[in-house]
């Protein structure tokens, strides 16, 4: 892989949009995490090749359980977006460069919607750090996304359901899922703050994915937060 400057990837020291005035309220505020499976976040994953190297150098892995846990200390509303693919989603006729690969390479596959038959460990499945959180019977688990975006899960209906308008979104992959989730909450009327270093993004001859999207998240985002200042706002500091 090639090299990467750490530079590339710091906050503008003079920035020139405004601040938003964002101020997290954990009281209506959810903690949104994309796609918190193997397949991306695992060595073991079937993507590592492109994303491994992002995920270290941001420490993304220990970044996400560190705000699972300070969203769980603090009673805030957790909710995974996650991405599974069905045999029947193998009759799909076309798709996108991205599509094309996650089906080549069998990414987030399940053998149906309605069975965890071989499910357990598998690239699907969530990543073992983060299972104890996720599957504690309070943690919404929402309906599967199937390209980048939540429109076609439930997410926006079970934030609603809970009163909640305001969103700290994390997870993978930053110019993919969490652009996409972020593009639509916006759209949907939610306050988002993006965690930069809870995510990470691909590496390829086509671009560095994180980059592009640390600069849409500066342009779109109420916030762009570090995860200590993440944790911090869910603690209410």
């Amino acid at each position: 892989m090639t090299s990467f400057s750490a530079d590339l990837y710091a906050e503008p020291s003079a920035p020139a949009l405004p601040a938003s005035g964002f101020r997290l309220d954990p009281s209506r505020t959810a903690l949104v995490i994309t796609d918190p499976q193997i397949d991306f976040l695992s060595p073991d994953g079937a993507t590592w090749e492109i994303f491994g190297d992002s995920i270290t150098d941001n420490g993304t892995v220990t970044h996400i359980g560190q705000l699972l846990e300070a969203a769980k200390s603090a009673d805030v509303t957790v909710a995974v977006s996650p991405h599974y693919y069905y045999p029947s989603d193998d009759a799909w006729g076309f798709g996108g460069p991205l599509e094309q690969y996650m089906h080549q390479v069998g990414m987030f596959s399940r053998r149906g919607p309605l069975t965890l038959d071989g499910f357990a460990d598998s690239g699907a499945d969530f990543l073992p750090a983060y299972r104890e959180h996720i599957l504690d019977g309070r943690t919404v688990i929402t309906s599967p996304h199937k390209i980048v975006g939540p429109e076609s899960n439930d997410l926006v209906l079970q934030l609603r359901k809970r009163g909640i308008s305001q969103v700290l979104l994390a997870g993978m992959a930053a110019n993919l899922c969490v652009e996409g989730h972020l593009r639509e909450l916006v759209e949907q009327g939610f306050e988002v703050a993006v965690v930069r270093d809870a995510t990470a993004g691909p590496r390829l001859p086509e671009g560095d994915g994180y980059l592009a999207a640390l600069i849409n998240f500066r342009y779109l985002a109420a916030a762009t937060w570090a995860t200590a200042e993440g944790v911090a706002a869910l603690r209410g500091h």
